[in-house]
């Protein structure tokens, strides 16, 4: 398939910059087969019932955008550069993968100075990306990188407006555990404590996998053919207890329904046997039209970009052409897209 056929026109008008508030209010398109029905996130009860699964990402956004001070001793005395860091993940030798703007103004050995307690030194550079040593590690890493850094807004929003405190809740599911992801699960943080309560009232059950969000799932598309893309890994698990709860379902007959893209990537990945079982490891499954779903029954999901590997993933869940008609659906009906933007509910017809 080619890139071309995940495309499609997008008015700036319905990139969302903040989220709904309260949560639960954000709009939910829900796609039963053919069937488009405009509901609320707070109408979930409708469509779920006794016995479903949903299956939540616990992934912890870090604050990984930090700015900071380069200082140098030159002929012309003290120079200071400022520079930009978005931290990508931690490496095996203690060491962070980092996106540093200007990368050029910073040398092996330099010291960027982003608080009084924080403070990293340049290590080396590899593809276009620089490997940073803290000046603190553990619980002291984790509170000076709190209280310097900002959240990572994806890059739509982040050229549209500043990372700012009320980000440090909007961009955090309110189940987030295992810190390590760069991006949010987007589609979790329509939920809320009440609302998660609801539907366990109902009789819908909950598992907990981990999948950390990587800078990488921004990455545009760059090949006409899709087949040539690379996908990028990120790290995820799925316990023997999440295994077995979601085996469980699936032979008694419930549906086992991810919230959102990378707890269905997960999944999958660990249901590539047939069935699925514990799995821990760097994921970089492709999702494409012809996949099969070995665990997914459904998806709750957000609006995504054209072109992008999420729109391939959405269209094999329900079909190219359905996936073209929701979509124009969701434009000409002014919902809202991407992050912090309104959800859909995807059911497909059952084969």
């Amino acid at each position: 398939m080619k890139l071309s056929d995940f495309d499609f026109d997008l008015p700036e008008t319905l990139i969302a910059t903040r989220p709904a508030v309260p949560r639960t209010s954000a709009r939910l398109l829900v796609a039963e087969g053919d069937a488009i029905h405009d509901q609320r996130v707070t109408d979930l009860m409708t469509w779920l019932r006794a016995g479903d699964r949903l299956v939540l990402n616990d992934t912890r956004v870090i604050p990984a955008r930090l700015f900071g001070v380069r200082v140098r001793d030159s002929s012309q005395g003290r120079v200071e550069a400022k520079i930009e860091v978005t931290l990508l993940e931690p490496r095996g030798d203690g060491t962070w993968s980092a996106l540093i703007k200007p990368l050029r103004k910073l040398k092996i050995g330099e010291v960027v100075t982003f608080s009084p307690d924080l403070s990293a030194t340049l290590q080396d550079t590899q593809d276009g990306q620089g490997h940073l040593r803290f000046n603190c590690t553990g619980p002291d890493f984790d509170a000076a990188l709190n209280a310097a850094g900002a959240m990572p807004l994806p890059p739509y929003i982040a050229a549209k407006r500043p990372a700012d405190a009320q980000d440090k809740t909007d961009y955090q599911t309110v189940w987030a555990k295992h810190a390590g992801a760069v991006a949010a699960p987007t589609a979790s943080l329509h939920f809320d404590e009440a609302l998660l309560a609801q539907l366990h009232e109902m009789g819908v059950t909950f598992t907990y996998v981990t999948l950390h969000v990587g800078a990488g799932t921004f990455l545009p598309v760059k090949v006409d053919d899709i087949a040539e893309h690379k996908m990028h890994a990120e790290w995820g698990s799925v316990s023997a207890a999440a295994a077995d709860e979601i085996a469980e379902t699936k032979a008694a007959g419930g549906r086992v329904i991810p919230v959102g893209t990378t707890a269905l990537r997960l999944i999958e990945t660990a249901g590539r046997a047939g069935r699925i079982t514990a799995w821990e490891g760097d994921t970089d499954i492709f999702i494409t039209p012809g996949f099969t779903f070995n665990v997914a029954d459904a998806l709750m999901t957000n609006f995504h970009l054209p072109k992008s590997t999420l729109m391939m993933l959405v269209s094999a869940l329900m079909g190219t052409e359905q996936i073209k008609m929701i979509y124009a659906h969701a434009v000409t009906q002014g919902y809202r897209f991407f992050s912090y933007g309104d959800a859909s509910l995807l059911l497909p017809p059952k084969p």
